[in-house]
């Protein structure tokens, strides 16, 4: 599926720096704490955005929800201090309006609120006849046509000057993320509108500076436009995700040890032997794709005999025959466990599929 956005030039709004990093406190806590900040994080010349939390959606009540209004005034000070536009998150219209009354030059939506399609709504009439940026991030759940979605309303608006920001997603399953990267997703949406710009915010999707680095080279090794990253002076003693925001001089460190690609190394050999490699994937494909049609072809005979038989379409001790014996099989020719069950579950999907289908005629 092809999305139409009317996105203005990135080049005439964006930073021309590669990564475009845009950085700062995940809350402003005060006055001086946002502008000693941005002084620090500003030093190398490295970042072309200064963000900044002013309300901020709890889980429960009774923790710090930010500052509220009066800290829009601090993060534009601090933002003028160190010539540098300053972004904060939105999540309603009486939010925008006091962001636009306060010179706020970049909103972002946040990942509780894209999942909402009325509070997108909301934010999108707040915008309409306003021209500033806005980065929506992916909705805490896992569906990219909730982002899809809030993408279109506020671009409806007339909001061309858009971005997306992949911050990862909630799910049950034990992990080192806080929120799981699922990266499948930005890479679909960044192949639905390759003009669209996509963002990463390493420090929601790790929870932990440990894993920023990991996290932000993998974006960039995905050709993303830029990092989202939480900077603090005295992590330590943050009032909201405190173990997330790198120290200054630990995001310095982290600028160096980025490594940034290049699209394409430029020379006619590499494209030549680049074009000779995909030739064999394109060949392999085409292969699996007919392999797979002659197993859903046995699959539909299974399915016609267990019908004509009055047998069960789910056979448990079979699948888990299959589960293990095609994970020994992945393990010796170096396919990790992960990538063999999901292609299984997957394919076992589509097998009940069919035979549902053929028990049902």
């Amino acid at each position: 599926m092809r999305l139409e956005l009317n996105i203005a030039n990135k080049n005439g709004w964006l930073s021309q720096k590669t990564p475009i990093i845009i950085s700062g406190p995940c809350s402003v806590e005060s006055e001086d704490q946002v502008l000693q900040t941005a002084k620090e994080i500003t030093k190398s010349n490295n970042v072309s955005i200064l963000r900044g939390g002013i309300w901020k959606p709890r889980t429960r009540p009774n923790s710090f929800e930010g500052v509220g209004v009066e800290g829009l005034k601090w993060l534009k000070n601090a933002g003028n201090e160190v010539c540098l536009p300053v972004a904060t998150e939105v999540a309603n219209a009486e939010h925008v309006e006091a962001c636009l009354k306060n010179g706020i030059d970049v909103l972002w939506i946040g990942a509780r609120t894209t999942v909402n399609p009325f509070s997108i709504q909301e934010i999108a009439d707040a915008l309409k006849g306003v021209d500033i940026p806005v980065f929506v991030k992916n909705p805490i759940t896992p569906d990219i046509n909730l982002w899809v979605g809030a993408l279109e309303r506020i671009n409806a608006a007339g909001i061309d000057k858009l971005a997306a920001i992949h911050r990862g997603f909630s799910s049950f399953d034990k992990s080192s993320y806080r929120n799981a990267p699922m990266w499948e997703i930005p890479i679909e949406l960044k192949l639905m509108c390759p003009d669209l710009p996509l963002f990463c915010d390493p420090s929601h999707i790790a929870g932990d500076k440990d894993l920023i680095a990991y996290v932000s080279q993998k974006a960039l090794d995905l050709d993303m436009e830029g990092l989202m990253l939480e900077s603090h002076t005295n992590p330590l003693a943050a009032k909201s995700d405190a173990k997330q925001q790198l120290t200054p001089s630990e995001l310095e460190g982290l600028f160096g040890q980025l490594i940034l690609r290049e699209k394409d190394a430029g020379s006619e050999d590499f494209i030549n032997k680049l074009e000779q490699l995909r030739t064999v994937i394109d060949e392999l494909d085409e292969e699996l794709i007919n392999k797979f049609s002659s197993r859903m072809a046995i699959i539909e005979k299974i399915g016609e005999y267990k019908s004509q038989n009055n047998v069960t379409i789910l056979q448990l001790e079979r699948w888990e025959k299959i589960l293990a014996n095609r994970s020994f099989l992945a393990e010796k020719v170096g396919l990790s466990d992960d990538f063999i069950k999901k292609m299984l579950d997957i394919i076992h999907q589509e097998s009940i599929r069919i035979q549902t289908k053929v028990m049902n005629k």
